[in-house]
């Protein structure tokens, strides 16, 4: 397919891909605030404690997502449409073949997870193959294999630990004497207290949240570009909004902290400040995005 704005989504691309460098790396800021407490040497080892973190969830989170949504492996037999889109995906992307699951909920979602494309494992919930068509099961597979193929696993851990340092040099300054202090164990100047006290806490709150969407409007248009067909996803993502409304998964601790691996956000949603802290783009947007890259006039 061929689109009339390719410069400007090629644009919009890479500024996503900067956006994501920019915020990436909220947990392993949050971790350097909580070792700040300590003091220097809190800070020290909370910063190791982080890439450690990293270097934990860049090897294992696919496991650590199928476990948190029981996932089991799904056989040919028991899903032939779905291994038949995977396939024809992966061949035009020429890429292996990934490990295919079932989660067994309700509740309407996929996700993908892996460091790379031969550790790659797609999951779908029985809800979604449920409430999707073959067509719009092929935009939200394009979506999730489009996260692997972007190395979104690799990209995030490697950009994680650059965010873990400049927080690193960045409580260091807060712990570090600005101006003449009388205190004998020299406490931080009001310019320390004031990076403590804003940058900190409020950069890594942006930084967690701000690069999954980023990521997200990422796969959408990398998806499309793979199925050439926007108006799939657009049409699937609708019914997903309306699935997960009706079924939302429960906010348990071990499926919220991989909620953002899924294509929409899984739980009850809210309105008004919950929108600036969400792990998702609105699916109003998404949608008005994918129907301009299919050529259509938004009033």
């Amino acid at each position: 397919m061929s689109y009339a704005h390719s410069g400007r989504c090629g644009w919009r691309r890479w500024r996503n891909r900067l956006k994501t460098a920019a915020l990436i790396g909220g947990l392993s800021a949050s971790t350097l605030a909580i070792g700040s407490i300590a003091g220097r040497v809190g800070v020290i080892v909370a910063f190791f404690v982080a890439l450690a973190v990293n270097a934990y969830a860049f090897w294992n989170s696919d496991k650590l997502a199928l476990r948190a949504m029981r996932a089991r492996p799904v056989s040919e037999f028991e899903a032939p449409a779905l291994y038949r889109i995977v396939r024809e995906l992966s061949s035009a992307a020429n890429q292996p073949v990934p490990r295919l699951y079932i989660s067994p909920t309700e509740a309407p979602n996929v996700f993908a997870a892996g460091r790379n494309p031969r550790n790659a494992g797609v999951c779908c919930t029985e809800g979604i193959l449920r409430v999707l068509d073959e067509r719009e099961l092929r935009g939200v597979i394009s979506h999730e294999l489009s996260h692997v193929y972007n190395r979104d696993v690799l990209f995030s851990s490697v950009v994680s630990v650059l965010a873990s340092f400049v927080m690193f040099l960045a409580t260091l300054a807060w712990l570090i004497p600005f101006g003449r202090s009388n205190d004998e164990d020299g406490s931080p100047g009001i310019f320390g207290m004031l990076i403590g006290i804003l940058l900190l806490p409020v950069g890594a709150s942006l930084i967690q949240l701000a690069v999954r969407r980023s990521r997200e409007y990422e796969a959408d248009a990398s998806g499309v570009r793979l199925t050439g067909d926007p108006l799939a996803l657009a049409s699937a993502l609708r019914k997903l909004q309306a699935g997960t409304r009706a079924l939302p998964l429960p906010p348990e601790p071990r499926l919220e902290a991989m909620n953002h691996m899924m294509i929409a956000y899984p739980f009850q949603g809210g309105g008004g400040l919950s929108r600036l802290f969400a792990t998702h783009p609105p699916i109003s947007e998404r949608i008005n995005r994918l129907e301009q890259m299919a050529g259509w006039k938004q009033a």
